[in-house]
């Protein structure tokens, strides 16, 4: 078998057999096939796609490229959510304890963040004391325990797909559904899960732009799932929009805590239960998503979830007196408000940009190396249909020791990110449509 006739079948739109995925993913793991084969090949499938079942082979080569978690010693059966990432997403948080306390155990593997704010993982690092690193054993423990744990990624989780997503970095080869969604679906496959839930957002926020991209892509990854015996269910949520109000690591934590107090924003409260009741049906806990969805509006109400979200922290050696005062969380030392200079209703506001002038002020990384401040971020005080009159707040910078030309960055970044008119918008849906095995329903 050699790379080169392989790169020619699917430049000529070919389907690739099994041993032939796994001939050219092996052979790039171990050194065998170099780089620019590989980059022709990513390029041949940027081009002519792949079918579900070559795209399934390939997710599972990279899964089992390194370490793949047994999560048998876990009770229950496991389900796991993915987001494809957007600005202010801060639903794991919330969802895991909240999900668990309706009885589905949650052993979630997490990243760190790498661009506009933190991931899942910095942000529970505002917590003092919160530990991302537990071995495994102690992983299925504490889930077998309380229900619920969330840790960092291991060094060794699909080492395949890290090689080569860097190099379809560099060869422009990012935006390619099936790469996109192997590489997305190796990752939640190599954690253990029984069943998926995706949130795949859509909009300027997102990854993909338009709704008609992000439901190939969400029919791409739950095609992956079928194939691989995996329930894997599909939202397409919006992020035209930041989610919440807070963007930055403490200041999302904090919404998060509010929102299983039954006091945090409507589109983070409604996105967190449409999600945890998926992720409870998936998990057995209950026959309809209507049912799971009531279950968990009550463990909100009781103050069940939040009991929960302390039991995990401690648990990991966080100091749970954050939770009960989130006053205590990391604070930035200067508050800086953004005002309107014009009358109006807000029609839009770029959800990427404000997220960049959360990164100006720190709360993100521009590369491996940079160092997140926690405290630091945007609080936005008017969202899409608001009406604004000149000098209103529309957002307010929590700042820590920024320089001139990068706070006026941040600034002038979050006032060009909303747009106001003289005529309220058209309010767009939270949930655009779920994909499942079944097909796509649009709402």
């Amino acid at each position: 078998m050699r790379a080169v006739d392989i790169i020619q079948k699917k430049r000529d739109g070919e389907e690739l057999t099994r041993e032939e995925i796994a001939f050219l993913i092996r052979g790039y793991s171990d050194g065998t096939v170099p780089d620019y084969q590989i980059s022709a090949w990513a390029m041949a499938v940027y081009y002519k796609g792949m079918t579900a079942r070559e795209t399934a082979d390939l997710t599972l080569e990279m899964a089992h490229s390194g370490d793949v978690i047994d999560l048998s010693p876990v009770h229950g059966v496991k389900v796991d959510k993915h987001s494809t990432g957007g600005v202010g997403d801060k639903t794991t948080i919330a969802l895991a304890p909240l999900v668990a306390a309706a009885g589905v155990p949650v052993a979630k593997m997490s990243g760190r963040g790498l661009g506009h704010t933190g991931g899942t993982i910095d942000k529970l690092e505002s917590i003092s004391g919160f530990s991302v690193e537990l071995t495994r054993e102690q992983f299925f423990a504490q889930v077998n325990r309380i229900g619920a744990a969330v840790i960092s990624q291991s060094g060794n989780i699909t080492p395949a797909d890290k090689k080569l997503y860097g190099l379809r970095d560099v060869t422009a080869t990012v935006e390619s559904i099936p790469l996109i969604a192997s590489s997305v679906m190796s990752k939640k496959i190599a954690a253990g899960a029984d069943a998926i839930v995706l949130d795949v957002k859509t909009g300027s926020g997102a990854f993909m732009k338009s709704l008609d991209d992000s439901i190939a892509l969400a029919q791409a990854m739950v095609d992956i799932g079928t194939e691989v015996g995996r329930n894997t269910i599909a939202l397409i949520t919006d992020m035209d929009q930041p989610l919440g109000f807070g963007i930055g690591n403490a200041l999302e934590v904090k919404e998060a805590v509010e929102t299983l107090r039954g006091e945090g924003p409507k589109d983070l409260e409604e996105l967190t239960l449409i999600l945890g009741a998926y992720m409870v049906m998936l998990g057995g806990q209950a026959s309809t998503v209507e049912e799971a969805k009531r279950k968990l509006e009550g463990l909100i109400q009781d103050g069940t979830a939040l009991t929960k979200l302390k039991e995990m922290v401690e648990a990991q050696q966080g100091d749970s007196s954050q939770i009960e005062d989130t006053s205590k969380l990391p604070m930035a030392s200067e508050l800086i408000d953004v005002t309107a200079t014009a009358d109006g209703y807000v029609t839009a506001i770029q959800a990427e940009e404000i997220g960049l002038a959360a990164m100006t002020l720190g709360a993100g990384r521009e590369t491996k190396e940079s160092q997140i401040d926690l405290a630091v971020g945007i609080v936005l005080r008017k969202k899409i249909g608001d009406e604004v009159k000149v000098g209103d707040t529309l957002a307010t910078l929590h700042v820590n020791g920024k320089d001139a030309a990068q706070r006026e960055t941040a600034i002038a970044r979050v006032r060009e990110a909303y747009q106001i008119a003289a005529q309220r918008g058209e309010m767009k849906p939270l949930v655009y449509a779920i994909v499942t095995k079944d097909g796509v329903q649009r709402f």
